[in-house]
């Protein structure tokens, strides 16, 4: 939805919205905001850069054997005796 937003926004409506946030925020104002706002995207591409490099490695990384048990000896089967069936 936001994308259809976008597309409609051409340089005079970018020009006004710029416009309007100087006079919001003022000129003093205005570079502690482009500083904060940089530095937030500069801290979330690093998350995703840490994020992506996790998901590689452990894509490369070849999965840990799964333990072994030791096989335990088999019980002798016991023959089952068959019932008459009247019995429960």
């Amino acid at each position: 939805m936001t994308t259809w937003f976008f597309a409609f926004l051409g340089w005079p409506e970018i020009v006004m919205i710029l416009v309007v946030v100087l006079l919001l925020f003022g000129a003093k104002k205005l570079p502690e905001l482009a500083k904060g706002l940089g530095k937030g995207i500069q801290e979330f591409k690093k998350a995703s850069r840490e994020v992506q490099d996790d998901l590689q490695r452990a894509v490369e990384e070849e999965p840990p054997a799964a333990p072994r048990k030791p096989a335990a000896p088999k019980a002798p089967e016991v023959a089952k005796a068959a019932k008459p069936e009247g019995e429960v």
